[in-house]
């Protein structure tokens, strides 16, 4: 019992220390990459997150040209000096890329896209297909009332935000730095996924963007957070 209680604590300080290690990093060291094996790992547990009903509304989109790296400099925080932002992380991250989040084309209840994930992706039977078909649509119209395209797509945006801290989290525990970016103009980005990396408009809208590598220099301030009882309460 004591040994087990002993891997328990290493297991939660690790945890923490991960946590702690974490912070959002604004320029890596651009010589340094992360090796294949490593970044596969984040990757899985990317694929591996929950999503609401398991619809998987997401998709990453991994950029790792320059080339196609500087379509997105223009209209990404940090190319007019407001903040340091994807102009240091465009340049200097081992791994650069989007997470697309799912529309109203593919997510709303009943589409075709969705029985077909259901029979093909979650093997489901028909009755079963029938039964998320009804709680799906209840969820959708009566229950929070996600109908139109633009709540859909938010909605997705949910999920894709699940799976980039799980991304981010899983890096920490490997050692890797990294950085969640929401600051792009969005109706931009979608037209440059749309003319360059041939993503459908209508059927994915870019979520947020993240940059995962070694950091340059350690943070220059300390970790700041709200205490443990502003955060919780308890009944």
């Amino acid at each position: 019992m004591n040994a087990i209680t002993d891997i328990t604590k290493d297991i939660q300080a690790q945890i923490i220390d991960a946590f702690n290690f974490r912070h959002a990093t604004k320029v890596f060291d651009a010589d340094r990459k992360i090796d294949e094996r490593t970044f596969a790992t984040i990757l899985e547990a990317a694929r591996l997150s929950p999503t609401s009903f398991g619809h998987e509304p997401f998709k990453i989109l991994m950029i790792q040209s320059q080339d196609k790296r500087e379509l997105f400099r223009e209209f990404s925080w940090g190319a007019n000096g407001m903040m340091s932002g994807t102009t240091g992380q465009l340049g200097t991250a081992s791994h650069f890329g989007i997470i697309l989040a799912s529309t109203g084309k593919t997510m709303t209840a009943g589409s075709d896209y969705l029985q077909d994930h259901y029979r093909d992706v979650k093997h489901l039977p028909d009755e079963v297909i029938e039964i998320f078909n009804g709680a799906y649509g209840k969820f959708q119209t009566s229950d929070h009332g996600i109908t139109t395209d633009r709540q859909i797509t938010d909605w997705s945006g949910k999920q894709a935000y699940i799976v980039l801290a799980n991304m981010m989290t899983a890096g920490a525990l490997l050692g890797i730095d990294s950085c969640p970016i929401e600051g792009f103009d969005m109706e931009r980005t979608t037209q440059t996924l749309q003319d360059h990396f041939q993503i459908d408009g209508t059927a994915w809208k870019p979520a947020v963007m993240f940059a995962f590598g070694y950091r340059a220099k350690d943070p220059e301030f300390p970790k700041t957070r709200r205490s443990m009882d502003d955060t919780v309460s308890w009944f």
